[in-house]
């Protein structure tokens, strides 16, 4: 049988109430009857039951983290996500915090399950992993004052919202900025999604990176179907460009590999050039050169930040940004010294 709070107040010779308030660390408790009881609790071999403490407490020590709808097998395996997370677990221990997801096959799916995560006092706010237009699960916890922090930077909302981001657009602007600065003029940024806050942010330093260097920025090319893939091939042979600029390094190894087989050769042919600095990006050969977004501390600052919130709920949503750096590998060719 499990020991109970009874059997630690009847070891001590107090009442149950005594033992709750202790485990609570309550004042009116003094330190000489706290020591006592704790010493009971060590000899019996009671452990607290995190629940009950949960409900008996405003707070449950709990951060949800939330994760897209993700529309892809390749989205759903970006090792984004993972690292993010692993950043965040570690994190929260240190703070004596646990951590638990919420996820969704569709929208209306992912907000149930956030609602449900809130309602039963199982999390104490969420951590958003990512940022899309419309968002139901943002206007709900808005609505309803929760406590939240997202990574990335929000359509609406943003004045009054706590938020870990790299600038998105100077990421685009670096990117593109190196390759203009490698020789490359004809660059087309490719990618497999295009509603999210990330892809846009970028696309438009590449944009304005391209013209302000006198260059014309091409439409981007979205690589989603299987038709879209058969297409890609005429829009190399189309625009002729001599480097591309994919979303991530997930991605990236695909147009290599679509590049390969419409008969180009990264870096000789085709340039590539990607973001995170992931994994993927030294898994085969070449090796990608990419932009470090530096995932864990993205991860890490976005804790620590959501628990500032609980602490002083009043005080001022604070905006991080985390810097990003250049990662030189194989995937570009200079054609400057050409």
């Amino acid at each position: 049988m499990s020991v109970t709070i009874k059997d630690v107040a009847r070891e001590v010779g107090v009442a149950p109430s005594t033992v709750s308030r202790t485990l609570q660390d309550h004042p009116s408790i003094s330190k000489e009857t706290k020591e006592r009881v704790r010493k009971a609790m060590d000899k019996l071999g009671y452990v607290p039951n995190a629940s009950a403490q949960n409900l008996a407490k405003k707070f449950s020590n709990t951060i949800g983290v939330v994760f897209p709808v993700l529309s892809s097998d390749d989205r759903k395996s970006n090792p984004f996500y993972l690292e993010a997370i692993t950043a965040m677990n570690q994190e929260a221990g240190k703070q004596n915090v646990t951590i638990s997801f919420a996820s969704g096959e569709t929208q209306e799916e992912l907000l149930e399950n956030v609602q449900l995560m809130y309602k039963q006092k199982r999390v104490d706010g969420f951590i958003l992993l990512y940022v899309r237009k419309n968002d139901p699960v943002l206007q709900y916890l808005v609505e309803q004052s929760i406590p939240y922090t997202v990574i990335g930077q929000p359509y609406q909302y943003s004045n009054g919202t706590s938020c870990v981001d790299n600038d998105n657009q100077l990421l685009g602007r670096t990117a593109t900025q190196y390759l203009i600065d490698k020789g490359h003029k004809r660059i087309l940024f490719v990618t497999n999604y295009e509603k999210e806050n990330v892809f846009q942010e970028r696309c438009y330093g590449y944009q304005k990176s391209m013209e302000e260097s006198g260059l014309e920025p091409f439409p981007y090319a979205v690589l989603k179907q299987p038709s879209d893939y058969i297409e890609f091939e005429e829009t190399l042979k189309k625009l002729k460009p001599t480097a591309c600029m994919a979303i991530d390094d997930m991605f990236a190894l695909r147009v290599i590999q679509l590049a390969n087989l419409y008969g180009y050769t990264v870096p000789d042919n085709l340039s590539v050039i990607s973001f995170n600095n992931s994994i993927f990006t030294t898994l085969i050969h070449p090796y990608i050169t990419s932009i470090d977004i530096h995932t864990e501390e993205l991860g890490r600052i976005a804790v620590q930040q959501f628990i500032q919130q609980l602490k002083a709920p009043q005080a001022m949503k604070q905006k991080v940004l985390i810097p990003h750096t250049l990662i030189e590998r194989e995937t570009v060719l200079d054609r400057a010294k050409a």
